[in-house]
């Protein structure tokens, strides 16, 4: 096995096999805690294994910390990667990941994509602003003539504007039916209905303190949108704790299993389902195609986006708005 990322900012989580230049892949997730990317780097790992690859998992801590995976990109370079599948915490990495293109490795991202469209070859992911649009509109459907007077309180990963965070954010509003004048950031909106954004580190700590800030602006909020359902879980904790849990609608994204129990118990009334095994297979198979004879992805229409798909999962259904229910959901879910 090469050689390991020094300190604890970042960790190898798995090996298998010996590391070769002509077919070592490496995924580099966010962090190794949240659920899905669990569940990525399992269908990683399992679709290397399959194409007889050798593969390399890394991850960070937190979201939105760059600095453990522009190490991780650099040390997958030094080892011969054939190819690298990322989950960048944002634009930062965009330079390590370049010059990883101009060393000859394919650059695959998941999930978020890259504003420099030159720091990655090709994009596998959900289309994360129609994830957010799905939600938004569930909660103005499910509020009806009340969507008028709700207040919102806004759950993002943080102030870094990164592409996932920013895609679901607005989507959301916008579904909601709330004006946002700059697509491309967070907080254009100046909407009275909504109380603010906090920072949640797409984590469950990191959900319970942004929740209890936005309780201390506005103690009747009564639409919690959260960037992921780890955030969700803590957001309805401090709701809990403050004795508000009951009226609030909380929706969120990802859909996976523990997500899609929480939507079961009432916890989450709608998440938007991603499917990150189909992320991971698709970017090791394009992987293993450019191992094999440098053919480089690309979309049947030419684009460098693939869309990996996106359903809303709810038991209580609202009119207009297509969604599957928990059942179906579990059936799906993480696939």
């Amino acid at each position: 096995m090469k050689k390991l990322l020094a300190g604890s900012a970042l960790a190898l989580i798995a090996s298998v096999g010996m590391a070769s230049a002509a077919d070592l892949t490496c995924l580099i997730t966010k962090n190794n805690t949240n659920p899905f990317f669990v569940k990525m780097k399992e269908g990683a790992e399992a679709a290397a294994t399959a194409a007889g690859m050798d593969f390399q998992a890394y991850a960070g801590v937190t979201d939105g910390d760059a600095a453990p995976q522009i190490t991780a990109i650099e040390n997958c370079v030094a080892s011969g990667a054939k190819g690298i599948l990322i989950t960048p915490s944002n634009d930062s990495v965009g330079p390590a990941l370049i010059d990883a293109r101009a060393a000859g490795v394919l650059v695959i991202a998941l999930d978020t994509p890259l504003a420099d469209p030159e720091a990655q070859d090709m994009t596998f992911a959900t289309d994360n602003f129609e994830a957010g649009l799905l939600i938004g509109q569930w909660a103005a459907a499910t509020l009806g003539d009340e969507a008028a007077n709700a207040k919102i309180g806004m759950l993002d990963i943080n102030k870094d504007n990164i592409s996932v965070d920013v895609a679901r954010d607005t989507g959301f509003l916008v579904g909601f039916g709330i004006e946002v004048p700059d697509l491309g950031v967070m907080g254009s909106e100046t909407d009275a209905r909504v109380i603010g954004h906090e920072t949640s580190n797409a984590s469950v700590e990191g959900g319970v303190t942004a929740m209890e800030n936005l309780l201390a602006k506005d103690p009747d909020i009564n639409v919690v949108y959260t960037i992921n359902e780890p955030a969700a879980e803590g957001a309805y904790q401090a709701l809990q704790n403050a004795g508000k849990a009951e009226g609030v609608l909380v929706v969120s994204v990802d859909g996976g299993c523990p997500g899609i129990a929480s939507v079961k118990d009432g916890v989450i009334g709608a998440t938007s389902q991603q499917y990150p095994l189909l992320m991971a297979s698709k970017g090791i198979e394009a992987i293993a195609a450019y191992a094999a004879d440098g053919t480089k992805p690309s979309a049947s229409d030419g684009l460098t986006f693939f869309n990996t798909g996106v359903n809303l999962v709810t038991d209580a259904p609202a009119e207009g708005v297509p969604s599957i229910d928990s059942d179906k959901g579990t059936e799906l879910c993480w696939g």
